[in-house]
């Protein structure tokens, strides 16, 4: 018998030398609180109140441009911009060309989509230059002067740069019906992103139909007063500009300008911060209702009521602290109290439920000890994978990303910290009053037993303090009868349990086929509310200008032999590579190195010497000028230092397609002997393409492989903590997969909420798994039904309670807030699934996942009696929680 024990003692001490000493450790907090409730009571009130002052700094910390945010931080395309800008700087008062930008530059921009199907039209374009004349008209005082578009115009030479559509027909809506106009290149003009939604004619050269337009007006910003005014001014456009095209009958029409985006994202946090009230609103009362009881003593009301408040308390705690330290506060940051709401409530329904089940005549802090020892350490177990995952998110290339991990992952420190301090307290000063008998709102002693003839309300309101006098415990819920004599019993049967397994893989097919059509990239568009007036304009653009892309700069980034023939071909063979990409457009390219060897070659001038070479570039600047801004000569002028060609990009219709295309060019630059990048203002944005995907997968794996550690560290069986691990793939496969079906792709924003999902996707299957372990009884049918008895409710009650958190977010009408919304229901209901339907079940096919006093060695099933067994439960019991226990010794004296 000795052996044995001796046996038992082992295994178990392989599997538990965390999770003793901190049940012990948790136990012996507990005991603590419940004797000095006040004390953890006012202390967690005092801090959050002084830390929570932080929120004086919330404007200085908040950063909401959206590059900084949501584009990776070392993006190659940001290194090339800043090559771009030193060697080729712009001149928006003399040179400008909107293809030689290094950014988007200051504008103003409006697309006329046709009524009937044809913008080309003389009713249509009659419209369409009465708008451009209003536009050209917007004026505003500044010092004295007044400026409009004329003053800030963006100029080639002396005249502000136009739409050459409109200089074609020369601003004449009569000729447009019967003037030839060709596309997309008409007179050496491109037209292609002028004109959309078009249809040409038999020759397949001009255009027959159109049935948008587009026009640009772009402003200076060569200093700083000139990009003031320029801001100043389109300030007025987007003032003026929506009143301008009201009574227009044959055309419809969007805007944008250069500072819409941002603007509009910035709205944002202005809407959806007043949303939170709602939440906490829905939250309180759930918490309220989940915990009310007929009993006018036993009533959980004010201990729900400052459950919710523990977790007010964790978000103004943890976030007062980060502003303090100057932390930047992204926008989609603003969510994680949402989150954290959910979280805090949900480690409050477990602590409850442990209190619940103690006995109601010990003394409040043997209770509380007893909650400690019995929820504390499952709660551990979910913040630590909770905070982990959070704080592995920081990892990642977005600063938004960044910003929300480390503002929720500590706020989710702080709230598990009030969970068992502040709460802790709560409950102790609930269960003095418990003891004594005392009504839950009036305070006031009730009688334990109703009056004879007294009214059924009477009973209600007057009388309480009944328990289970079986168990010495708080009655049970109904909805935990439910889950033992029904549910449980009806997961366990063996045609059931093949059914869920069925279903099991009928969802997993699912997720992988969902998983293999995700879409990635962040879709600017959805950074704005769905009312903006920037989305009627992205849609016209997708809609009739998506066929031709970015016009792309091909830079030779060192100083080379130019004249050299060699240097020359192998130019000219890169240029060639380039050409045949089906993304390029070889007909558009733009080489002031191939129009300079033509030229040379009509005047008869050999170029194959330095000098003459050099030289011959003025002759070339005289019919081409913008060619100047395309060469940077060292200082003497004899050099070379860099210089840049262009690329027409088409056929780019998608996130697909813009990964790709980048890919593809960049290879292309990195095969060319001659030193190349590849540069469009826009690749700022397609950087995350080359990222995301890799950043995720490597987040996820190196957060389950700590959750795997910590699952092995804190639940005393190996078999069953590769099964959290499991659960943890499972949910991350099933919440991807059916992103796709939701139409959710995977950006930056969606990645925070996989984040997420990796502490989440834990919660419910730990606390299922730590308490199937744990469980003395022998059949895993029996532990599987026990351990819903016990969890069932409390998980049902925190996946309602997280979901509740978020749901208001689904009314938002914000891409940002509804994507977490949509992914942290998928992450919640998978979560609540696997927990409570899944897990119980697969956990009865291995007999090892039980409690290793019963199970883990077969000489003890065999030879124990059924007396011993319940010494060994009192072992379980003492080796647990007991403090200062030789195990080998306690078992010895038991047996």
């Amino acid at each position: 018998m000795k052996s044995s024990i001796l046996t038992l003692v082992m295994a178990q001490c392989r599997t538990d030398c965390i999770e003793k000493p901190l049940c012990v450790a948790f136990r012996k907090l507990g005991y603590c609180v419940g004797q000095n409730p006040w004390l953890f009571l006012l202390i967690p009130l005092f801090v959050s109140g002084g830390v929570g002052t932080g929120f004086c700094f919330f404007s200085q910390n908040e950063n909401n441009n959206i590059e900084d945010q949501f584009t990776p931080i070392k993006g190659s395309a940001k290194a090339e911009r800043q090559f771009v800008k030193e060697h080729f700087p712009t001149n928006d008062s003399q040179s400008f060309s909107r293809q030689r930008l290094y950014a988007e530059g200051t504008f103003a921009s409006f697309i006329a989509v046709s009524k009937v199907g044809n913008v080309i039209t003389k009713a249509a374009l009659k419209e369409i230059l009465s708008l451009d004349k209003k536009v050209k008209e917007f004026n505003f005082s500044n010092n004295g002067r007044t400026y409009n578009y004329s003053n800030l115009c963006a100029k080639v030479g002396e005249t502000c740069v136009s739409s050459a559509l409109l200089d074609i027909l020369n601003y004449d809506p009569g000729v447009v019906e019967s003037k030839k106009i060709y596309y997309p290149k008409t007179k050496q003009t491109f037209i292609g992103t002028e004109v959309g939604g078009i249809e040409l004619d038999e020759t397949g050269t001009s255009l027959k139909k159109a049935k948008a337009i587009r026009l640009h007006y772009p402003l200076r910003e060569d200093d700083e007063t000139d990009k003031k005014l320029s801001l100043l001014w389109i300030q007025m456009f987007l003032h003026e500009f929506p009143m301008a095209h009201t009574r227009f009958t044959h055309i419809e029409v969007s805007h944008f300008t250069s500072v819409s985006r941002q603007e509009e994202f910035e709205k944002n946090s202005r809407r959806i911060i007043p949303l939170f009230s709602v939440t906490y609103l829905l939250s309180v009362s759930f918490s309220i209702l989940s915990c009310m009881r007929l009993d006018s003593v036993r009533n959980k009301f004010w201990v729900a009521v400052m459950g919710v408040i523990s977790a007010g308390l964790a978000v103004l705690t943890g976030f007062g602290l980060l502003l303090y330290c100057g932390t930047t506060f992204a926008i989609n940051t603003a969510s994680a109290p949402f989150l954290i709401l959910g979280i805090g409530i949900d480690d409050m329904f477990i602590m409850l439920s442990g209190w619940q089940k103690t006995k109601v005549k010990d003394k409040v802090e043997e209770r509380l000890a007893d909650t400690y020892a019995e929820a504390a350490v499952s709660i551990t177990i979910t913040t630590l994978t909770d905070v982990l995952a959070f704080y592995i998110g920081i990892m990642t290339p977005f600063r938004s990303v960044q910003s929300f991990c480390v503002y929720t992952g500590t706020t989710v420190l702080f709230c598990f910290i009030y969970n068992i301090t502040f709460f802790g307290a709560v409950l102790a000063l609930n269960g003095r009053r418990e003891a004594s008998n005392r009504h839950w709102l009036t305070f006031r002693k009730v009688d334990k037993n109703p009056k004879p003839g007294g009214s059924t309300l009477t009973t209600m309101c007057c009388v309480g303090g009944a328990y289970d006098l079986k168990t010495g415990t708080e009655s049970e819920h109904p909805v935990s009868y439910f889950l033992k004599e029904y549910y449980g019993p009806f997961l366990t049967n063996g045609w059931t349990k093949a059914a869920v397994v069925f279903l099991y893989l009928g969802y997993l097919a699912a997720s992988i086929y969902g998983c293999l059509q995700i879409k990635e990239g962040i879709d600017l568009r959805n950074l704005a509310f769905d009312d903006s007036y920037v989305i009627p304009f992205y849609d016209a653009q997708r809609d009739f200008f998506s066929e031709y892309g970015p016009r792309v700069m091909v830079t030779v980034t060192e100083s080379v032999d130019y004249w050299n023939s060699t240097v020359q071909d192998e130019i000219e063979a890169c240029m060639e590579r380039f050409e045949n990409s089906s993304y390029v457009d070889r007909e558009l390219s733009e080489s002031w190195l191939r129009a300079h060897m033509d030229l040379s070659k009509k005047m008869y001038i050999d170029i194959k010497e330095k000098s003459t070479f050099i030289g011959n570039l003025t002759e070339l600047f005289k019919f081409v000028p913008t060619f100047q801004q395309d060469i940077e000569f060292s200082l003497d002028k004899m050099n070379i230092r860099a210089s840049r060609f262009f690329i027409q990009i088409v056929n780019v219709s998608n996130s697909l397609d813009q990964k790709i295309m980048l890919i593809e060019l960049r290879d292309l630059a990195e095969e060319c002997r001659i030193p190349l990048l590849v540069y469009h203002p826009t690749f700022i944005y397609f950087d995350q393409f080359l990222v995301i995907v890799t950043n995720t997968i490597q987040n996820i794996i190196i957060a389950t492989i700590a959750m795997l550690v910590i699952s092995l560290l804190l639940i005393p069986n190996p078999i069953c903590s590769l099964w959290v691990t499991f659960a943890i793939v499972s949910v991350l496969v099933g919440v991807s997969g059916f992103m796709a079906f939701w139409g959710v792709n995977l950006d930056s924003i969606s990645m925070i909420d996989l984040v997420i999902c990796i502490g989440f996707s834990v919660d419910f299957t730990a606390h299922i798994s730590y308490a199937f372990v744990s469980n003395d009884k022998r059949s895993a049918n029996g532990r599987a039904i026990d351990v819903l008895h016990t969890l069932g409710y409390p998980v049902i009650q925190g996946a309602c309670s997280t979901v509740l958190g978020v749901v208001i977010l689904a009314l938002a009408a914000s891409y940002i807030f509804r994507t977490f919304f949509k992914i942290m229901f998928l992450v919640i209901f998978f979560g609540a699934v696997h927990g409570i339907v899944f897990m119980p079940v697969f956990l009865t096919f291995y007999q090892t996942c039980g409690n290793c006093n019963n199970d883990n060695s077969r000489e003890v099933k065999e030879s124990e009696s059924r007396s011993q067994s319940r010494n060994l439960h009192t072992y379980h019991y003492v080796h647990h929680c007991k403090v200062n226990v030789d195990p080998v010794k306690e078992l010895t004296e038991i047996s």
